[in-house]
């Protein structure tokens, strides 16, 4: 099967040192959204980790942080395929600067209902089921919107990555201002300053000019492009080894969210200021993982590289499973954000490298499923099992889980290797290369 390679290899016009880690702000759009982002993203990691104090604080109920994560995320699984069309056949600006203005009315709501002591575990289910609604939308079509902001093709997987440092950057602070905040004054300004933060992401994309606009889009029915999309991707077994590794990561062991006010009040005996820092530590490890990923001068031996991280990432959470020490588990914490990362921002460039140009935006829906889509089900699943046998044990069992996903990835690397030759994506890595 042809596919429209989007990425240089071989790297060898790719500046070295800092400027190439950061060179796709050379380009004045991505610039503008990279400073949108960066003011804008604190916002809903605050909100993450608010949310979850509040519903543990409101009700003490593991299954109940389930039930919440479940429907926060499973309009992903449900809609992310209608974005996919809706990406390669509309203006991919437009959707996402509407996408910003819901998710800013949403946290506005969330925030006001705290504010005038009248919120009810309805709401909060209500509300978060309307985010996940947004996010299906957003997601798709901010992926694949990245390389319409880039006048260089060669920069994407700079791109991708410096997206990926945004958000884990944003998840280091986030966590630990919600944290404190929580203490100090109660949930509802960690959801009116996330509100807030989106003037600065929709201000950033009103003011690009000259992005690249959708030129092969067909109009199709949407149910028959659904379904090109999904024959592309399942046809494809490049596509579909990586996007079945990160469904799976994303069931099994991505709910380990869900589980952490468990963790900080029940296990360690913290508060909400453990729960901060436990978040943060993961975002420090995934911090690290973004700068590892975007010093890369190409995407040689990449896919291989997720397998890798994969494990790693499993790994973490089987020890952190047995820690009941508060500096411990925030340096697991931080090594599971590692492998986290890699792998997720790995599986997004690789992707996005390998996909058909026409196809880009289909491609990332799936991406989003697999990446959003799934976690609900493992949420519920989470919260469940963890009522029954208790969270470490459930930890436990989805590390595990996750090094096993990693293994069966691993010998598949052979046969990816030889169905997609193109820059040895799925080879050994080049020689300098991170």
């Amino acid at each position: 099967m042809a596919t429209g390679n989007t990425i240089q290899i071989d790297g060898s016009d790719i500046p070295t040192g800092v400027k190439g880690t950061f060179r796709a702000l050379r380009h004045r759009n991505f610039r503008l959204f990279f400073i949108g982002q960066i003011i804008s993203l604190t916002g809903p990691w605050m909100q993450v980790v608010a949310q979850s104090w509040l519903v543990y604080r409101l009700t003490g109920s593991a299954a109940l942080l389930g039930i919440v994560g479940f429907v926060g995320n499973l309009p992903s699984l449900l809609f992310a395929p209608v974005a996919g069309v809706l990406a390669d056949r509309m203006n991919r600006h437009r959707l996402l600067v509407a996408t910003q203005v819901a998710s800013m009315i949403q946290a506005l709501l969330f925030a006001g209902l705290i504010l005038a002591d009248v919120i009810a575990v309805w709401h909060i289910i209500v509300l978060s089921c309307l985010l996940g609604f947004i996010n299906a939308f957003d997601m798709p079509i901010r992926q694949s919107f990245v390389p319409d902001m880039l006048e260089r093709k060669e920069d994407l997987s700079n791109a991708i990555a410096l997206n990926s440092i945004m958000v884990n950057g944003s998840r280091l602070i986030g966590p630990s201002v919600a944290g404190i905040l929580i203490a100090a004054v109660g949930e509802g300004y960690c959801f009116l300053i996330n509100g807030l933060s989106f003037i600065a992401v929709i201000g950033a994309l009103l003011a690009m000019k000259g992005y690249r606009k959708n030129k092969t889009a067909r109009h199709e029915p949407v149910w028959q492009g659904m379904k090109t999309g999904f024959s592309y991707v399942f046809g494809f077994p490049p596509l579909s080894a990586v996007i079945l590794l990160l469904a799976l990561i994303s069931l099994i062991g991505m709910p380990y969210i869900v589980l952490m006010p468990i963790f900080a009040k029940t296990i360690l005996h913290g508060g909400p200021n453990t729960l901060g820092f436990l978040m943060a530590a993961t975002g420090v490890g995934a911090l690290v993982g973004a700068i590892s990923l975007a010093s890369r001068k190409n995407v040689r031996g990449l896919g291989k590289t997720l397998g890798l991280a994969a494990g790693i990432f499993g790994l973490g959470l089987v020890l952190f499973s047995f820690s009941r020490s508060i500096p411990l588990s925030i340096l697991l914490m931080a090594i599971t954000g590692f492998g986290m990362i890699t792998e997720m921002a790995g599986s997004n460039t690789v992707l996005q490298t390998i996909a058909d140009e026409d196809k880009r935006g289909r491609v990332m829906s799936f991406y989003t499923v697999a990446f959003r889509g799934m976690v609900p089900f493992g949420s519920i699943l989470a919260g469940t099992v963890a009522s029954g046998i208790g969270a470490p044990h459930t930890l436990l069992i989805g590390g595990l889980v996750c090094i096993l996903g990693a293994l069966w990835y691993g010998r598949k690397i052979g046969s990816l290797r030889r169905l997609c030759p193109a820059g040895e994506v799925f080879g050994p890595a080049a020689s300098g290369t991170a």
